[in-house]
């Protein structure tokens, strides 16, 4: 008996060693701001931002974290399990730091600056995660959120399975004859569009989707005035589902700018879940599959969109 209780006692202290070696020899991250980060430890995450969450959970990494932002919907175990350190670009610092984590893992664009001025400043790794809405940017986030979390094999995994749902969705767009003009409207303010030009999550899921952006002539988002959407001429609005502060249709075809383009005149708008459409996660592809045939109903019945992420197995 004493025997076996001093094995368990040296295979115990084995094994942390080997993990205590594994968080000591650290990793390396080139992160958004152009900066090398060292990451000895990754067993006390906080992650700010849905997409880091949803790849950590398919990379089987949830008892790592401590903390996850207000954005942080799926899955829906994300937010019902872990604390909530706020909204991505309301972050508080003493709130992220209260947790004790380790490593902090925030995707570009998380604020207000003071806040991220203060965590790069504590004594806890911060790696900012690139945020480009593209596919070859969708894959290095997933890698690179692997890399950060001593995980690389994982997230190989990972991103050949989103990369071969992705070549599907080139398949199925090629199949696109004639795109339709989308307009993606975060808002209407006072009778004005919030409307996503060029570089933004939103432009780049309707090419993904097989379509074309009605607006064209400036990047990031922008109120525009009714003459603006006349001369756009959008065949369809696109919008998220933001509870009741969610856009509504008639909203939109009564509106007097969208009431003279085909919008109205054929009832076209359509909405997807927010994180899901303009997330830009591991389910991209799947997302800009579903609004491709909302967009082109015909292209529903040719051939299956069999995501190889499903049935991807990259937990372990």
């Amino acid at each position: 008996m004493a025997f076996c209780r001093t094995l368990t006692g040296l295979l115990l202290s084995g094994t942390i060693a080997l993990a205590s070696t594994a968080h000591a020899a650290g990793i390396t991250v080139h992160d958004a701001r152009n900066r090398d980060v060292a990451v000895t430890d990754f067993a006390r995450t906080v992650s700010i931002g849905g997409a880091i969450t949803e790849i950590l959970y398919a990379l089987g990494l949830e008892s790592r974290l401590v903390g996850v932002d207000t954005t942080s919907l799926y899955p829906a175990a994300a937010l019902h399990d872990k604390p909530n350190v706020g909204y991505m670009r309301q972050i508080s610092a003493e709130g992220v730091l209260g947790l004790n984590p380790t490593l902090i893992l925030a995707i570009q664009g998380s604020g207000p600056r003071e806040t991220m001025d203060i965590l790069e400043t504590a004594k806890v790794p911060l790696v900012l995660v690139p945020e480009t809405f593209s596919e070859d940017g969708l894959i290095e986030k997933i890698k690179l959120v692997g890399h950060a979390m001593g995980v690389d094999a994982r997230a190989e995994c990972l991103s050949t399975a989103v990369g071969a749902d992705l070549a599907q969705l080139r398949l199925l767009r090629a199949k696109v004859t004639k795109p339709v003009r989308v307009m993606f409207v975060m808002s209407l303010q006072n009778g004005r569009a919030m409307v996503a030009g060029h570089k933004t999550a939103a432009d780049e899921i309707i090419q993904l989707a097989g379509a074309a952006n009605a607006v064209n002539d400036y990047d990031g988002y922008k109120i525009i005035g009714d003459e603006a959407i006349v001369a756009a001429k959008p065949d369809v609005v696109l919008s998220i589902e933001r509870g009741k502060d969610s856009l509504q249709a008639e909203a939109v075809y009564t509106h007097p700018g969208f009431a003279l383009t085909p919008v109205a005149a054929n009832k076209s708008f359509i909405t997807m879940d927010g994180l899901y459409l303009l997330g830009f996660g591991p389910r991209t592809a799947a997302a800009a599959r579903d609004l491709s045939v909302k967009l082109y109903p015909a292209l529903a019945g040719s051939g299956t969109f069999t995501s190889a992420l499903s049935s991807a197995n990259c937990r372990q």
